[in-house]
């Protein structure tokens, strides 16, 4: 019922409902602990798509985070927060040619290219621009190792290149004069909660960029590993450790390094750096039964929390949930269906979930509701808008994102006022 002893509900009188409250020390705890844990050569790039606030981000960059971004706003915003464009990697299958102008402008660490035909247009604008812009391959492995709750690899995506096509593509340094390829990135998988599989996916990268290197001819000036640390959401998962995760990949790395030193690491993480940090807070409106199950009907929905029914997985799963109004009539648990303000039957935010007694005025908390939320989120739908979003540290609570009102929603669509002859 408290973050930094800070009751909910002290934060949803002072911003309202429905919002997002992200704890700061949390965020910082998480970057730290991972930064310890794994060897020293291994930089972690934070995955805006996970959470693109600016201020959540530099909560993630105080603790020694980089930034991995996937938009023109996502450099912006990172850029913004004060980071060093050689501490920023953008990625991505369809960047345009507005984004690619702007990584090569600003001077960005790498383009992770996605594609030959992408390869190309990087070569083109670069030659414009005068200068040699790294480029690290997207590899689509040929492996998929199982493990993750969504595997990338083994299988045809829009993501990078086949790995048979990069190895049989021959002397890249050649070809290309301005887009300098020299180095790799492979994304295995997400939502990955063994450290084992972490270990297997490394160990196949790394042997990989070697032989990448070899036969396309270019540097190894830098290995993204990718990531896909996940966070455990369902009954029956448990967090992946970071210590766990050390033990298997740093002796990897620590081989590697012996023979590379000269080699940037890299280590892409989102969900894992934001996810626990977060907490959806809803405010019950109305509560009823309906043929014999209890409904609580919130001011928030799956407009804002799309990620919380299930999206990517084909079972519909509760993430954890607690009440967090400060009062002691709480009684015993019983099972409740909590949905939102939405004309659907799909705006369920919770199925059957075990709650104390509820009551209109209640405030209810989806937690580990830091990573893909309401960027990840219909947030138009029926024209609600996003909600506001609050980041709590050292022991304040600051607003960081207004919630949309009517004007907002309004500001951007155009009154045509047609005629029609009689």
């Amino acid at each position: 019922m408290r973050i930094q002893g800070i009751e909910y509900e002290e934060l949803a009188g002072r911003f309202g409902t429905p919002l997002y409250v992200y704890d700061g020390d949390v965020l910082t705890d998480t970057i730290t602990g991972l930064r310890n844990a794994l060897h020293p050569k291994l930089e972690i790039f934070y995955s805006l798509k996970a959470n693109p606030n600016v201020s959540v981000y530099a909560a993630l960059k105080a603790g020694g985070a980089r930034a991995e971004v996937s938009s023109l706003v996502e450099l912006r915003t990172v850029l913004q927060a004060g980071t060093a464009p050689e501490d920023v990697i953008f990625l991505g299958p369809g960047k345009s040619e507005c984004e690619l102008r702007a990584c090569v402008e600003t001077g960005v660490y790498a383009i992770v290219c996605e594609s030959f035909d992408e390869l190309d247009h990087i070569e083109r604008i670069a030659a414009q621009w005068g200068v040699y812009q790294r480029v690290l391959l997207r590899i689509n492995p040929a492996l998929a190792i199982s493990g993750s709750r969504l595997t990338m690899g083994g299988k045809p995506r829009q993501f990078g290149i086949d790995e048979e096509q990069v190895l049989a593509a021959g002397d890249l340094t050649a070809k290309y004069l301005h887009a300098d390829v020299a180095g790799i990135q492979v994304y295995m998988g997400t939502r990955i909660l063994d450290a084992d599989v972490v270990g297997k996916n490394t160990r196949y990268i790394l042997d990989l960029a070697e032989r990448v290197a070899e036969a396309c001819n270019i540097r190894l000036d830098t290995v993204d590993i990718g990531g896909g640390l996940g966070v455990a959401y369902f009954d029956g998962e448990q967090d992946i450790d970071a210590v766990d995760v050390a033990t298997e990949i740093n002796p990897l790395l620590d081989k590697f390094v012996g023979a590379h030193p000269e080699t940037r690491l890299i280590m892409e993480s989102g969900r894992f750096l934001a996810g626990r940090a977060g907490t959806y807070v809803m405010g019950v409106r109305y509560v009823k039964e309906s043929m014999g199950e209890r409904f609580a009907i919130a001011d928030g929905g799956t407009h804002h929390h799309m990620a919380a029914v299930g999206i990517g997985s084909f079972v519909k799963r509760n993430f954890p949930a607690a009440l967090l109004s400060n009062r002691e009539d709480v009684g015993e648990p019983e099972s409740w269906n909590v949905t939102g303000p939405l004309c659907t039957p799909n705006d369920s935010v919770l199925k059957h979930a075990e709650l104390p007694a509820l009551k209109a005025g209640d405030l209810i908390g989806i937690l580990n509701s830091g990573a893909y939320g309401p960027t990840a989120s219909p947030g138009l739908f029926l024209s609600h808008g996003y909600p506001a979003e609050v980041l709590v540290t050292g022991g304040e609570a600051h607003l960081v994102r207004r919630r949309d009102e009517a004007e907002d929603l309004l500001r951007h669509q155009i009154l045509v006022h047609t005629t029609k002859e009689s």
